[in-house]
């Protein structure tokens, strides 16, 4: 079992001789220097092998003649006397050859008697001749400790070279350091650094550059959405049994420490089934706010690809990507659509879906689900298992007091006075109308006055709520199916 200290794993499992040990980050130089610590803790030579410098040991320039070649480099390591460590850098992209995938199974296997071992690094696919020797040992994120120390390492640094002012608060410090998690200390010291030389200081404004650059790094992948949060709870009208259980939980959020001494875990999500255009979507984008966590959106068009195992390694990708994030909101709406059951598509849904059961179960990062959904007869059933999701909640049609609290949300977004309006009366003639449809005929009633050169009144909202069909009338028989559906499997939302 994994622990907290990756030098600690990596020299148990040298002493255990593994052979190959695969240190999974996306961070090359702390992979290095988590190498280099270990050599001198067990007192052994560190070589280092890459493609244009070939292999050397980790303190000298000189590399051993010809071993820029692999199949040299792996050929010498085979026949030295010498128990070392061998980092090869870079490696992962040779793993489709299978000449060079025998050489090095070869070594592993004569390590495998003898205190020496080969160790890769980065976000590997292992072949299978491979895969039955190696052992992996993740490297974890970068904590708080580890950027506020980065952070005075910069500061020191440029205020050599340059006047340089620091105008935060220690709560918008807390704040800054807070957001530059799921960046590498490479990535973090560029962005920090390229924010404090455009104007010759560190101030709160400079949140925002962190927030842009994790913004990039996630969408670059083309898999995630990294979305900005305004919305607060205060913007969910009604829901007040989703609220209270969030609200409970957000206790574990902010103190992390004294929930885990109460034997309390990181909390896994939530489903929300319901009406669609009662607030679902809106609630991520909330519970994202309220909890002053990042939310990230998984984006099921992107993720399917037409090629053989794409699907899979993208939903890996973002799976990886969102644990990278975490402490992270993941956002999946239309939970039907990204994992629909059927054989329509050849069984990559079936295929994935399991991967995404089996991430649920296993995941190592701190990941909080909200999923929601439209379609439940299109929903796999393993989501609604007890303890895939911590629950299902049911978002029902709103009734009066969260029609008047939509109706006050909207007009007041738009800047209208709600008391210059009959509300009750509108209240009452959208009965059966979602949030959504509630928003719509306020947006039109608004251009329609616009139109008219006029101020929006109760006659034109009115109008516009007798035009409007909503979808609990269009579509009656589906929406009472779906109340019988969950009225037995689910908690009441609202």
């Amino acid at each position: 079992m994994q622990t907290n200290d990756p030098l600690h794993d990596v020299e148990l499992l040298v002493r255990s001789r593994h052979g190959l040990v695969v240190v999974d980050t996306v961070e090359e130089e702390r992979a290095t220097t988590l190498l280099r610590h270990l050599a001198d803790r067990m007192a052994m030579p560190l070589f280092v092998w890459s493609r244009t410098k070939g292999l050397r040991h980790a303190d000298q320039e000189t590399a051993i003649y010809g071993t820029t070649d692999p199949a040299q480099a792996l050929a010498h390591m085979y026949s030295s006397n010498v128990e070392a460590i061998y980092h090869l850098q870079g490696f992962g992209s040779l793993l489709n050859d299978e000449a060079h995938v025998e050489r090095l199974q070869n070594v592993v296997q004569r390590f495998t008697t003898r205190d020496s071992i080969v160790v890769l690094t980065g976000t590997l696919t292992l072949p299978d001749a491979l895969r039955r020797f190696a052992s992996t040992v993740r490297l974890p994120s970068p904590t708080s400790s580890d950027y506020e120390k980065l952070l005075e390492h910069i500061l020191r640094d440029l205020a050599r070279r340059m006047p340089v002012r620091m105008q935060m608060t220690p709560e918008e410090g807390r704040r800054l350091l807070m957001h530059m998690r799921g960046l590498t200390l490479m990535e973090a010291e560029k962005v920090l650094t390229k924010a404090i030389v455009e104007d010759n200081m560190l101030s709160a404004d400079d949140v925002a550059h962190v927030i842009e650059a994790k913004k990039q790094i996630v969408e670059q992948e083309g898999v995630l959405e990294y979305y900005p949060v305004e919305e607060s709870m205060a913007q969910v009208a009604d829901l007040a049994g989703l609220k209270a259980w969030l609200a409970k939980r957000k206790h574990i959020i902010t103190d992390r420490q004294r929930a885990s001494e109460f034997g309390l875990s990181f909390p896994k999500g939530v489903l929300l089934v319901g009406v669609p255009g009662c607030g679902k979507s809106l609630c991520a984008k909330a519970v994202a706010t309220e909890w002053g966590l990042p939310l990230l959106k998984l984006d099921s068009a992107a993720l399917y690809n037409k090629y053989i195992g794409e699907t899979e390694k993208n939903f890996k990708r973002a799976m990886d990507i969102a644990e990278r994030m975490s402490p992270v909101i993941l956002w999946i709406d239309e939970l039907e659509k990204a994992f629909a059951s059927g054989s329509e598509d050849g069984g990559v849904s079936q295929r994935v879906l399991g991967t995404f059961l089996s991430w649920m179960q296993d995941r190592k990062g701190d990941v909080f689900i909200v999923a929601t959904a439209n379609d439940v007869s299109r929903l796999p059933a393993e989501f609604l298992r007890k303890g895939r999701f911590d629950e299902i909640f049911f978002v029902d049609l709103p009734d009066a007091d969260a029609r008047r609290a939509i109706f006050d949300i909207h007009l007041r977004k738009r800047s209208q006075d709600p008391a210059k309006l009959p509300v009750d009366q509108l209240v009452q003639a959208a009965d059966q109308f979602s949030g959504a449809e509630i928003e719509q005929v306020i947006v039109s009633a608004l251009y329609t006055a616009f139109a008219e050169k006029k101020e929006l009144d109760g006659a034109l909202v009115l109008s516009e709520i007798a035009a409007t069909r909503p979808l609990a009338h269009t579509m009656s028989e589906r929406v009472t199916a779906l109340r019988d559906w969950a009225r037995e499997r689910t908690v009441a939302a609202n």
